[in-house]
């Protein structure tokens, strides 16, 4: 089995993190890959690394071959702070060798130690793949719906 390298991303892994957002991108329907888009919110998630946090893994030649993003944000509810999950993607390639359950572990493990106590994702209602990986986990589905809206 290959090695693979965990860690944080840097400013220079923007490029292979980009290229996995679109991929992740083409798979849900609320999302179109823009690459300069992309790349600008990279930037800035890896720029606030106290607030927020992209968690890569590498393969031998030094590609990216999987992302978490994450943030913090304060919880009323639980009043401390909550992470945030976004951009969980793994290359096509590298899925089903526990890549994606490492690197969640990674950001979970983050966020805990900068005080969350509690993480929450959201999953496209079509992925049927992505909501059975979450129940396998042991994520909980909750009643409430995400909205938005275009400022």
């Amino acid at each position: 089995m290959e090695k693979i390298l965990f860690c944080e991303a840097k400013v220079s892994d923007i490029p292979d993190l980009v290229n996995l957002l679109s991929v992740l991108f083409t798979i849900e329907v609320d999302f179109k890959p823009d690459f300069s888009k992309q790349k600008r919110g990279l930037e800035l998630l890896v720029r606030n690394n106290t607030t927020a946090n992209i968690q890569v893994a590498k393969n031998a030649s030094g590609r990216v071959i999987g992302m978490v993003t994450s943030q913090l944000v304060i919880s009323t509810a639980e009043g401390a702070a909550s992470a945030w999950i976004e951009d969980m993607v793994v290359d096509v390639k590298y899925r089903g060798q526990g890549i994606g359950k490492q690197l969640l572990q990674n950001t979970l493990d983050w966020a805990k130690h900068n005080g969350a106590t509690r993480a929450q994702l959201l999953v496209d209602i079509e992925n049927t793949k992505a909501l059975g990986y979450y129940d396998h986990l042991k994520w909980e589905s909750t009643q409430l719906q995400a909205r938005r809206l275009f400022l």
